[in-house]
């Protein structure tokens, strides 16, 4: 099993019912997947954060790339102002992480558009940026 984690924090000149209009539909992503919970972030400096369930990487490439993800994210990364990702795993495989990285890099070339958006956030770590820092 992957399961994929995101943190984010909106920015703070987004209209609340924007921000509530994407927290329900990244509600309604993870309710129509059942892979997963989306809610607010609790013990750290985020506002909202996110876990999906895979059972492996073939799933985890689908997940990534499916069309309702790429909505969220083409609706929600405008709005951001900070992310982070991370991902927890029982697959003993030591080249683990590079091919999640390879997943990212594929779906990156794929959607040039998701580059620029991401190129706006102020902060983008983790799993899903690898090589990426906070902007300073």
């Amino acid at each position: 099993m992957i399961y994929h984690c995101i943190r984010f924090t909106i920015r703070p000149e987004v209209p609340e019912e924007v921000v509530n209009a994407v927290v329900a539909g990244m509600t309604g992503q993870v309710d129509a997947n059942d892979t997963g919970l989306f809610g607010r972030d609790f013990g750290g400096d985020y506002e909202y954060g996110a876990v999906n369930a895979v059972k492996d990487l073939d799933e985890y490439e689908a997940m990534m790339n499916a069309p309702e993800h790429l909505e969220i994210d083409r609706a929600g990364l405008p709005l951001i102002a900070r992310f982070a990702s991370f991902d927890i795993s029982d697959d003993p495989d030591p080249e683990l992480a590079a091919k999640i990285a390879a997943i990212h890099q594929r779906r990156f070339d794929a959607h040039p558009d998701l580059v620029e958006l991401i190129d706006g956030l102020d902060e983008y770590l983790g799993s899903a940026a690898p090589g990426r820092h906070a902007k300073p």
